[in-house]
């Protein structure tokens, strides 16, 4: 478990803590001159965490130099990067403008290496005439993350989208035929191909695109201040860009398109450019 550190201010004091609701409860003293005097934030904060929190009316909430949306009664969002190795500051100014300082201690996770063999030796190393594609596509899908909406779905309990065998997990070196690349960012859960995936929280279609170079069959789900889900590997979009769905609705069906060696999902997170892990969220995978 993460834990935060405040700095040192004009007196030494003790910070309190409650937990409640799934949420620790921090009883700022009024040093900090936060009206109400009460700041929530999750327990943990390790790499790959998404960090949701509440702040009191009228407060700014800056992560680092980046101002972080506030909801009308002050919820927020946050990630931490896979790589993160540094304690993230949390800096708050209340109405009157007066400053206060947090550091959340980010906790290091060990990641594995993982080797599939018998992917698609273009999407291993792609020919040069694929890559005007690949860097369309991949533009294509940053601007669908990178979508600061208003939308408040992130701050609800978030499910599995698919009930099935984990077969990869969140940060692993992949290995792809003998050739290292990137790390994984997503979890991939097996099923057959035509399963039905459900929205794990409720948001707006901000891509649908049927078929990627790497990724397939790709949808991507915003659900505000910058969190997104992505799905990816589909053989069927149920849904269109623009749509609003609900936790629960039928927006996807499994395949094994991109670069894949067999039928799965695999859903991803992204707090903007950060790509976070989604079991941070809904926790171990139920037994079917």
């Amino acid at each position: 478990m993460g834990h935060l550190r405040p700095r040192k201010l004009a007196q030494r004091f003790q910070l309190a803590a409650l937990f409640s609701g799934g949420v620790w409860l921090l009883s700022v003293p009024a040093v900090f001159a936060l009206t109400p005097a009460d700041l929530s934030l999750q327990p943990s904060y390790v790499q790959g965490a998404v960090v949701r929190g509440k702040a009191p009316a009228n407060t700014q909430v800056f992560i680092g130099d980046r101002a972080l949306r506030l909801s009308a009664d002050g919820q927020f969002v946050f990630g931490i990067g896979r790589d993160t190795k540094k304690d993230q500051r949390l800096t708050l100014i209340d109405r009157a403008g007066k400053k206060s300082i947090l550091d959340i201690g980010v906790q290091a996770r060990s990641y594995n290496i993982q080797r599939v063999e018998g992917v698609p030796e273009k999407t291993v190393n792609p020919p040069e005439e694929d890559l005007a594609r690949i860097r369309k596509e991949s533009s294509l899908a940053y601007r669908a993350r990178d979508i600061d909406s208003p939308l408040t779905d992130f701050s609800g309990a978030f499910v599995w989208p698919l009930i099935g065998p984990i077969t990869g997990v969140y940060g692993s070196q992949r290995v792809y035929n003998g050739t290292p690349k990137n790390p994984h960012f997503g979890v991939d859960v097996a099923r057959p191909t035509g399963t039905v995936v459900t929205a794990p929280a409720g948001g707006v279609v901000r891509l649908a695109y049927d078929d990627m170079y790497f990724s397939g069959g790709t949808l991507i789900v915003d659900h505000g201040h910058g969190l997104t889900s992505t799905f990816i590997h589909l053989s069927a979009i149920l849904v269109q860009e623009g749509q609003r769905v609900e936790q629960g609705d039928a927006i996807a069906k499994v395949g094994a398109t991109g670069r894949a060696t067999g039928p799965h999902l695999d859903w991803r997170m992204n707090w903007y450019e950060h790509r976070v892990d989604p079991q941070t969220l809904v926790g171990p995978m139920p037994k079917r």
